[in-house]
């Protein structure tokens, strides 16, 4: 029974997922069904919440929309999310950003995080005394 269950949902899940964390701001394309029209609109903001796993997966977006806080659930295998982009990875130390909620202006801001690559290129050289 549990095996023909994950057979089933592991047909649902979605191929070509990005990997994003919490903090990162990413890009959703969501598909929305208008009387007899379907348009795709775009949600940028702070990822703040994942939870779940397989079919269940979801992810929970915020943004700051003409001054007021506005928070979305994607569910992550949903045909209605078309794309997720990943714009810029964020530095965090929480695996849950509640905390953005209550705060804002600057003190919202996320810091960026750095590859590898990053930090090797923007190193000063060693200075070397002159004999």
């Amino acid at each position: 029974m549990h095996r023909l269950i994950r057979v089933i949902e592991e047909s649902q899940l979605k191929k070509e997922i990005p990997q994003f964390n919490i903090g990162d701001t990413i890009r959703v394309s969501v598909r929305v069904e208008e009387a007899d029209k379907t348009r795709t609109q775009m949600f940028e903001g702070i990822v703040i919440k994942r939870q779940g796993s397989g079919v269940r997966e979801s992810f929970t977006v915020r943004r700051i929309s003409f001054g007021e806080g506005v928070e979305r659930n994607f569910p992550l295998h949903s045909p209605t999310v078309q794309k997720v982009e990943l714009v810029r990875s964020g530095k965090v130390r929480r695996s849950k950003l509640y905390y953005l909620r209550k705060s804002s202006g600057k003190r919202n801001r996320i810091e960026e995080e750095r590859s590898k690559k990053e930090e090797k290129v923007q190193s000063p050289a060693p200075a070397v005394a002159a004999s």
